[in-house]
């Protein structure tokens, strides 16, 4: 009994089957079913992948935040030395602006000699007016040596250590200062107020001032040497039954401000109190 192969045939049919899809589906008639088909399958997997990437940013959440915490941390870190930094070069450019301007008012005075210093602490009194010095006896100063800066007259040395100095300002009540006016060359006296400020007395009634005339050392009573620069009349009070002018004084130098100084070395302070007459006993 011949039988005939069964293999081969199934092989062709499938073959032609195969082949009949693949026309099918190059002539968009499967379309639809396989829309049919796959769009569950794509929306499972998309619900799947939606859910496994916020499971993964869930587990990894923790750590990125330590991460940018640990990173803000550095970065505060950074600019406060950045900023410190800033501040250092803003202080270092102050004071070489401010050396400059001292260097450039030596030269202007080469008959002096000068002693630049800075200022490391103030009075705390408010009924005085010093300021405290880096420089001392072994530098050289002695008590009464002038005080001053490029705009003008700061005081004058008070007392010394071997490595510190105070100085009275002239703001101090207990300063007195002989001075001349320009243009008039009229002699007055400053004078220190427990304000901070300072006054000019003692103006002769006949002398013509006028607000915005030029304060400078005198050089009499030998405190000081001549033609440093103190301020400027910015008022004058004058009544005809007191003997003298009083007039109300802006500074030049902002006592505020004061961070860098200059001493004049060369300069001693001569004592004249035995050639002033005192009165005699009746």
């Amino acid at each position: 009994m011949n039988t005939t192969p069964v293999r081969p045939v199934q092989t062709i049919i499938l073959a032609l089957f195969v082949i009949g899809l693949i026309a099918l589906a190059l002539g968009g008639y499967l379309t639809p079913l396989s829309r049919l088909v796959l769009n569950p399958v794509v929306s499972a997997q998309t619900w799947l992948s939606v859910r496994f990437q916020a499971l993964q940013n869930a587990i990894a959440a923790p750590q990125d935040l330590a991460r940018l915490r640990q990173r803000n941390s550095e970065m505060e870190v950074e600019v406060s030395r950045m900023q410190t930094e800033i501040i250092v070069l803003k202080q270092q450019i102050s004071e070489t602006r401010v050396l400059s301007a001292l260097v450039d008012f030596a030269r202007v005075q080469p008959e002096n000699r000068y002693l630049a210093a800075t200022v490391i602490g103030r009075d705390p009194s408010p009924f005085l007016e010093y300021v405290i010095i880096n420089r001392g006896s072994d530098d050289g100063l002695r008590r009464g040596m002038p005080v001053v800066t490029q705009q003008g007259l700061v005081g004058r040395i008070a007392a010394v250590t071997a490595d510190a100095a105070r100085v009275q300002l002239i703001t101090d009540p207990a300063s007195n200062i002989n001075v001349k006016l320009e243009p008039s060359r009229a002699q007055a006296v400053i004078r220190g107020e427990v304000s901070g400020e300072i006054s000019l007395a003692m103006i002769p009634q006949s002398a013509p001032v006028e607000i915005g005339d030029l304060i400078l050392t005198s050089g009499l009573g030998g405190n000081y040497p001549t033609n440093i620069l103190i301020g400027q009349i910015t008022g004058v009070r004058r009544r005809e039954t007191d003997l003298f002018q009083n007039a109300s004084v802006q500074p030049v130098v902002d006592f505020n401000q004061l961070e860098i100084v200059l001493i004049i070395t060369n300069f001693r302070p001569i004592d004249i109190s035995p050639f002033v007459p005192t009165p005699s006993a009746p």
